[in-house]
């Protein structure tokens, strides 16, 4: 199978998931620090029930859906967003920040050495997942750092291998409190963007306007409680994304997204969301 993406919203035809078998709420991020302090975890059924409303989602858009083999001993290996990252040339394996979910290596090296054989990169300076990685277009790279889930070495080792290739790439630091870029920036088509703009550096802001990328604004509220900027662009002008992002999700329809809106509440509470949960293996080439 031949993988790989040159941008965050060609056309999706092949996404890697890994079902919750074993998820659980746990006191790895604000989120979900804040979620179990509120309210106690609901039955398990729920989250197979939200989860399925995605896969339906995705699988009713026409994406082939691959599956990791779940540990149960790895709670958010349902995230499968930080483990690696798909490139042009192939998948690189990410270096993660937490303890917790070190253990997830084991299951996205048999994964990929399965499907296409060994990855084209594997992450050894510092520690960098994906939820920072952006391929906004071809040519074109976004990677945030905190100190915390990716620090500004693992960044910019990553950055490099993109450098190499002749793409231009931006390092974008905001507060560790926002786990990870996707929290408050995510791709909706290839000149469209969603954007927590109280707390991107107006550098950076400029810079994706200076590539022609407009910004529907999210706010803080929205970005943190209800995940609102971490969606999945579909390609061809579509997009999935929570259905209790409301506000958001009709702002994205004013500018003639198509919206498809599955219930995944559960795993906000849980500090992640759809773009969280899927990794693109494979999308159209924008180039």
């Amino acid at each position: 199978m031949q993988l790989g993406i040159d941008s965050e919203t060609g056309v999706l035809r092949s996404v890697l998931l890994c079902r919750p078998d074993n998820y659980q709420w746990i006191p790895t991020n604000d989120i979900a620090r804040r979620t179990l302090q509120s309210q106690q975890p609901p039955a398990h059924a729920a989250f197979e029930h939200q989860y399925d409303e995605l896969v339906s989602a995705l699988q009713g858009a026409g994406v082939e859906c691959r599956y990791l083999e779940p540990d149960p001993h790895l709670p958010y290996q349902v995230y499968t967003r930080d483990s690696s990252q798909m490139t042009p040339w192939g998948p690189a394996i990410t270096q993660l920040e937490r303890p917790q979910r070190r253990g997830e290596i084991a299951a996205i090296l048999a994964f990929y050495r399965e499907l296409a054989g060994d990855p084209w990169r594997i992450a050894t300076a510092g520690m960098v997942e994906g939820g920072d990685i952006h391929i906004i277009r071809p040519g074109l790279l976004a990677i945030g750092h905190s100190g915390g889930r990716t620090d500004e070495a693992g960044a910019r080792q990553f950055a490099g291998w993109f450098r190499e290739a002749g793409w231009q790439t931006r390092l974008v630091p905001f507060p560790e409190h926002f786990l990870h870029l996707d929290v408050i920036f995510s791709m909706v088509t290839d000149g469209l963007a969603l954007a927590c703009t109280d707390v991107l550096d107006d550098d950076f802001v400029d810079w994706l306007d200076s590539h022609g990328i407009r910004i529907i604004p999210v706010s803080y509220r929205e970005a943190m409680m209800d995940m609102a900027c971490n969606v999945l662009a579909l390609g061809d002008d579509r997009v999935v994304s929570p259905a209790h992002s409301a506000r958001v999700n009709e702002a994205m329809r004013a500018e003639g997204v198509t919206v498809i809106d599955p219930d995944l509440r559960l795993f906000a509470h849980g500090g992640g969301s759809v773009h969280c949960m899927t990794m693109p293996l494979v999308r159209d080439s924008l180039a």
